[in-house]
């Protein structure tokens, strides 16, 4: 699509065909293009339904769609007139010579979605010139890979990391992006670590929940291939807790590097810079503000600076950076209204809590409206669940907040044990006969 100076919106496979249909009707593509399915944990998914499904529920529905068979879903139909068949038309035009397609730096390249608060999706519109400057920089400056280097990003691609860090930037910095269809416990909790040494990944990229799904099993499975190669483990797409973090770095023996970044900024906001000058590693924040953001933290009220350790709401001040969104697409009111309304001042909102420390770190502390009021007290959810996860027997936590007659909202913990923990368990209520 980039070649050809072509759209794209990228869509994750696991959405609903209700949500599918939203984002059709707002992007209004003149193509569809789809596998025939995916795999999951072994299973095979058919997209087939999905997408049928979608198309009939959209008010805008393409004409065309192509359908790129992996050979996967064996009862696959195809409708006449309107779908058509990859390796057909491949046989046609393998040969074809099309010509590069030059665009203005500020053209859009792609569409990516978020979800927004009124339950219609947000198209961030990134553009052409301004995202491949950022994403080059920050292969060099942050993740530190180069041309012939490896770089493992477990992101699904149609997510913000998927397309900055699995497909664009890798190939920018004429590196090899190593592509992984599958869970990070299948079919055991060491494949990652495999694929590691037999790819000879020099950064990796994933997520805090993925640590923690790993968490969950024996952490001998971290020692048991050869990552002498491997120089960093980078995590973003949510607060990295503290425990987390410290369980992970432990067991690899590598650096481990929190990131802050959302679907809007295209590529980190908040971090530290190996592949530059490698500040020290504080646990549980994602460090400083990166090249051309220039962030605050402010009260919610007043829209004064907080003081440090104090909470507040981290707000960037423009203009933005190159990388960043440059609006939502075909609805700039929204854009403007949804980001750069918040406070007196034009500053862009993360809509996200944080402090900042005496040395300039920030922390996040999740979004504005992950916030429990108990009792008049106003508490952050990630707050609670840190404390949980702290505790060795627990692999992961979540907060939500229910209603209470006394205190307005009291706090309910969902905890995950570690594996072993809680096959001890099951095995004393067994034999206590509970």
């Amino acid at each position: 699509c980039a070649r050809l100076g072509a759209i794209h919106s990228v869509v994750f496979g696991g959405f609903a065909a209700h949500n599918l249909a939203l984002r059709i009707d707002d992007a209004q593509p003149k193509l569809l293009i789809m596998a025939d399915a995916g795999m999951r944990g072994g299973k095979a998914i058919a997209y087939k339904p999905l997408v049928d499904a979608a198309l009939a529920e959209a008010k805008s529905p393409p004409p065309h769609v192509l359908i790129v068979s992996r050979g996967i879903d064996r009862d696959l139909q195809r409708l006449a007139g309107r779908d058509l068949d990859y390796a057909e038309l491949r046989k046609t035009y393998a040969d074809a010579e099309v010509p590069v397609a030059w665009l203005e730096s500020n053209e859009p390249s792609y569409i990516l979605y978020t979800s927004g608060t009124t339950g219609k999706p947000k198209g961030v519109q990134r553009d052409v010139g301004g995202h491949l400057v950022a994403l080059a920089l920050s292969m060099r400056a942050i993740f530190d890979v180069g041309p012939g280097q490896t770089m493992f990003s477990t992101s699904d691609v149609g997510w913000a990391v998927g397309h900055s860090y699995n497909i664009y930037a890798p190939l920018i910095a004429g590196a090899t992006s190593l592509l992984y269809e599958g869970l990070p416990v299948s079919p055991d909790a060491g494949i990652w670590w495999q694929l590691c040494e037999k790819y000879r990944v020099r950064t990796m990229f994933s997520s805090p929940t993925a640590i923690r799904v790993l968490k969950k099993h024996d952490a001998a499975f971290l020692r048991k291939y050869d990552l002498s190669e491997l120089k960093y483990l980078f995590l973003a797409g949510e607060p990295l807790d503290e425990p987390t973090a410290k369980w992970i770095s432990a067991g690899l023996g590598k650096p481990v590097i929190d990131n802050y970044w959302q679907t809007e900024t295209g590529w980190p906001a908040l971090c530290l810079h190996p592949g530059f000058d490698l500040k020290p590693i504080k646990f549980g924040s994602p460090g400083l503000a990166n090249f051309g953001y220039r962030y605050r933290v402010i009260n919610e009220t007043t829209g004064l600076d907080c003081a440090p350790n104090e909470k507040g709401v981290l707000v960037a001040v423009p203009p933005l950076p190159p990388g960043c969104m440059t609006t939502i697409w075909r609805d700039d009111a929204r854009f403007l209204q949804s980001y750069f309304s918040h406070f007196k001042e034009l500053l862009y909102s993360s809509l996200d809590w944080a402090i900042r420390d005496e040395d300039g770190y920030t922390y996040i502390l999740g979004r504005t409206d992950d916030v429990i009021n108990v009792a008049g007290h106003r508490l952050g959810t990630r707050e609670i669940e840190e404390s949980v996860s702290s505790f060795a027997s627990v692999a992961e936590a979540a907060v939500i907040g229910v209603k209470d007659e006394l205190k307005g909202q009291v706090p309910i913990v969902f905890a995950t044990l570690k594996a072993a923990v809680a096959d001890a368990a099951n095995k004393r209520d067994a034999a206590s006969g509970m």
